[in-house]
């Protein structure tokens, strides 16, 4: 019998470590992929497929899940998570390597993929894995007949990989529903001594992080990936179309200086330790004095040293550049 191909979409969390060894079980040659953007970066898959000896490839879409996320065709979640369109999109991108016929890691060249498959669980998530959305996901990636979910295959249509006899149906699960129990006992018998918690790790889901970037879309549509990695740092104040962002220790103030671009003004006291404050206006015109000293008064007003000393004086700002 000829050696099976499979793509694996693999997050790293358990439900996509139970597929692939679903289909290992059966013979099946596994090759993982995982994605990488502003929201998510690949380090929970990266370190599950190292766990598990599983090969996996991160592929870097940034900017495209930017602008999905910016306006998704089938709405958002609980917070600013468009769970379907991506599920669609990484599932085309697995599509585009299926086609092709090749992926590259490092010294292994895989040259044939016969089907991709997820670790998606019927009833598990509401939004994007209810029946009618796996459906949706299935037809728009593009992957009709070819998209084959482990464990739940029993209660879906059978795909081409089970016609084909690629895998046995009968070795597929009929898991559904938002209880894990199934998978813990599956993980407890093939002795999986660690695997992450089911949280994600994408910040898309996280309500705080949810209203920061709502916000960040009003004022500024054509937000770029320096615009959304500020949103990870410091505590963040909107005066009209000009925003805030003060540092909450000294790494944030490390990391707020390196996103310091053209036009943006950088304010520090000059003789008390305190946090390091960036402007950034999406106006395209100069930041207000009235702004520059609301951000002098929270720079101040956010050390525990210089909060009520009236002494406070502040480094040069000017617009950088």
């Amino acid at each position: 019998m000829k050696k099976i191909r499979a793509l694996v979409l693999f997050s790293g969390g358990l439900d996509s470590i139970l597929a692939a060894k679903v289909l290992r079980n059966q013979g099946v040659k596994i090759t993982a992929i995982s994605f990488k953007s502003y929201f998510f970066d690949g380090k929970i898959a990266q370190k599950a497929a190292k766990r598990f000896k599983i090969p996996l490839k991160v592929i870097a879409l940034s900017k495209e899940h930017l602008n999905l996320v910016k306006n998704p065709k089938h709405g958002y979640g609980k917070s600013m998570n468009p769970c379907i369109d991506c599920h669609i999109l990484m599932l085309r991108k697995a599509k585009e390597i299926m086609t092709k016929g090749k992926v590259s890691f490092g010294k292994l060249r895989t040259t044939k993929f016969h089907f991709v498959a997820t670790g998606e669980v019927l009833g598990e998530r509401p939004m994007s894995q209810n029946r009618k959305a796996l459906e949706i996901i299935e037809k728009e990636s593009g992957l009709q007949g070819y998209l084959l979910r482990p464990l739940s295959a029993k209660l879906l249509k059978p795909t081409v990989p089970e016609k084909m006899d690629w895998v046995s149906r009968k070795k597929l699960l009929n898991i559904s529903g938002r209880s894990r129990k199934r998978q813990i006992a599956l993980a407890k018998k093939w002795k999986f001594r660690e695997y992450p918690t089911p949280a994600g790790g994408c910040l898309l889901t996280d309500m705080e992080f949810g209203k920061r970037l709502k916000e960040l879309f009003k004022i500024h549509p054509g937000c770029d990936g320096s615009d959304v990695e500020l949103l990870k740092l410091g505590r963040h104040f909107i005066f009209g179309k000009a925003k805030v962002i003060v540092g909450r220790n000294q790494e944030e103030n490390k990391e707020i200086k390196k996103f310091v671009r053209k036009k943006d003004i950088l304010i520090e006291m000059k003789n008390y330790p305190g946090p390091s404050t960036l402007i950034r206006t999406y106006d395209r015109g100069k930041i207000s004095p009235r702004v520059i000293q609301k951000a002098k008064s929270l720079t101040q007003y956010y050390s525990t040293k210089a909060r009520d000393k009236k002494d406070v004086r502040f480094t040069p700002h000017q617009l950088l550049r």
